[in-house]
């Protein structure tokens, strides 16, 4: 019988290639007898799979429970054990370069199927045999570098929950500073989130938008980054007071951005874009102009037994359907001292909760806030949130949670 030695230990340092896995073994040559694989088998028993050379080149594995489990039939050892040894080899082995990454070598085990997680695969190196790879070790060395990816995308989101609280924090400054009387409640679904809102004061009033962007977490913050940006580039160039004409802009800033210009060719390969609502209030006269995209606002004066709704146009904003010449239009409202007014997207009006496991639904919203008419906006909006939260149970939050509730 003829055997080689070929020897690599595993290292210390971060596993990246096929050589990485590659571990001490031994080999046979094509022309060894099965009785003297089975010599080799007996003596090692901690040898699960065997390489077979041929001119020192690699050509198939015999694996030990195969091998043994054929040789252990009737009549196996007079008729086969004389034999080469390539009557029980597998003959299409995985073999793999010792410089090939990790990740290549794991769709390479996929695609041979379970024989390479079960006996292992053959690691060579110019030509010639490495040493062998084990399945368990791979999968084991897959979902610590998964792991690890995950622990690093984990930290970058976490950061990025930085820099999107940081980018809404002139916002709260502003919204303090112009609202004596307001609860704004803000709660992505996860660690980042796809609601956004934008606060800023004038000499002449105040501008406030709440905005519902496609998606939630990675994908919708991203979203948020791009539509507060041309928002803030709108209100900048063309004031605060034409929020109709403000959402126009954003619109066919997001359209063009993302390339979402035109729906009929199909060349984009998005369609995103946000529901909004726009307010713009004058303190002097104390009239909101308020614009809506596939959001209301809702109102309820002092002299009033019910909750006015104050609907905004049913156009989405930079989406792939929405016209780019599209206008907005605005709804003035005069508001009389003691008025209470929500805007909310609709992270909470669809949570699932309840008895009955349905949605929190405008009626709830608005009794809700009701019970409330006499409280100051602060406490009608943690009353607001504390029936949301106990409608909510042990459901899994749905959406980003963003209402604004105020007393202008």
């Amino acid at each position: 019988m003829e055997f080689n030695a070929s020897r690599h230990h595993l290292p210390r340092f971060r596993l990246s290639t096929a050589a990485d896995l590659c571990v001490e073994t031994v080999s046979v040559a094509s022309d060894t007898s099965n009785l003297g694989v089975l010599e080799l088998f007996t003596e090692r028993r901690e040898l699960m799979s065997l390489p077979v050379l041929e001119h020192e080149r690699p050509i198939g594995l015999i694996s030990r429970n195969i091998f043994l489990s054929q040789m252990s039939k009737p009549y196996y050892h007079e008729l086969y054990g004389k034999k080469s040894c390539i009557a029980f080899m597998d003959k299409d082995p995985l073999i793999v370069d010792a410089a090939m990454s990790i990740e290549e070598l794991t769709f390479r085990a996929v695609e041979s199927g379970e024989k390479a997680l079960a006996d292992g695969f053959i690691v060579s190196r110019d030509g010639g045999l490495a040493g062998v790879g084990f399945g368990l070790q791979l999968m084991n060395v897959v979902a610590n570098m998964q792991a690890e990816r995950n622990r690093q995308i984990m930290h970058s989101i976490a950061y990025a929950s930085v820099i999107q609280r940081s980018l809404l924090r002139p916002s709260d400054l502003a919204l303090a500073a112009a609202v004596a009387d307001a609860h704004l409640e803000w709660q992505p679904r996860d660690v980042v989130g796809g609601d956004f809102y934008h606060f800023a004061q004038y000499p002449q009033g105040w501008f406030g938008a709440i905005a519902d962007c496609t998606g939630h977490g990675v994908p919708g913050a991203f979203m948020t980054l791009i539509t507060s940006s041309i928002l803030s580039q709108a209100l900048q160039q063309q004031g605060p007071a034409d929020p109709a004409a403000l959402l126009a802009e954003v619109s066919r800033g997001v359209k063009s951005m993302l390339a979402q210009q035109d729906a009929s060719n199909g060349s984009s390969s998005s369609n995103d874009g946000m529901d909004a609502g726009f307010i713009w209030y004058e303190r002097a006269s104390r009239t909101l102009h308020y614009a809506g995209a596939r959001m209301a606002l809702f109102l309820l004066t002092p002299d009033s037994a019910a909750i006015q709704s104050i609907d905004g146009d049913r156009m989405g904003v930079g989406y792939t359907d929405t016209p780019a010449d599209y206008q907005w239009h605005n709804i003035s409202v005069d508001i009389p001292p003691g008025s209470l007014l929500l805007l909310t997207t609709d992270g909470l009006i669809d949570q699932i909760g309840g008895s009955r496991d349905i949605a929190y639904g405008k009626r709830r919203m608005r009794d809700a806030l009701l019970a409330q008419r006499h409280a100051s906006a602060a406490q009608a909006g943690a009353a607001l949130l504390a029936d949301f939260l106990a409608w909510q149970g042990s459901q899994p939050r749905r959406d980003d949670l963003t209402f604004f509730v105020f007393r202008p």
